[in-house]
């Protein structure tokens, strides 16, 4: 579990969450906290979510809003947990020129935790590629997001 808390819901309802890098520490683990609030990347084909193949809901592990749903994830072969679409309002994009590559970063549009990158490869009908960290995400099946 990546999550120190069981906060996943409760602050859902569209309002910002605003923490302090104190507080995401002692409400997270090293890792989540690495890769979420400090834009870092798990390694390929590792994550917890990449072969997940269950119907539900993939939500942002640091403040539990719905992000995408399963019917839009897809097998990528990049490693990661790919969709090719987010849900409305649920993520905001910047552009990232780190690592001396120029591409798009997700973020979480309540609490602006990192999720991974956007790329122009992926299907119809969005044409869209979500390369998601398992870390960033809390998957709900559809009998628990119920």
């Amino acid at each position: 579990m990546t999550n120190k808390t069981d906060n996943t819901q409760k602050e859902r309802s569209g309002r910002r969450v605003e923490r302090s890098a104190e507080e995401w520490r002692a409400l997270l683990d090293p890792h989540t906290y690495f890769v979420t609030r400090e834009a870092g990347t798990e390694r390929p084909f590792t994550g917890q979510y990449y072969k997940t193949e269950d119907l539900g809901v993939y939500c942002c592990t640091c403040c539990g809003e719905p992000l995408f749903v399963s019917d839009t994830k897809f097998d990528a072969g990049c490693g990661w947990p790919s969709f090719y679409q987010e849900l409305d309002g649920a993520v905001d994009k910047r552009t990232d020129r780190s690592h001396g590559m120029v591409r798009t970063e997700v973020l979480c549009a309540t609490c602006d935790a990192h999720l991974g990158h956007v790329f122009n490869d992926g299907p119809a009908p969005t044409g869209l590629r979500f390369c998601i960290n398992s870390a960033s995400l809390v998957f709900h099946t559809v009998n628990q997001a119920t």
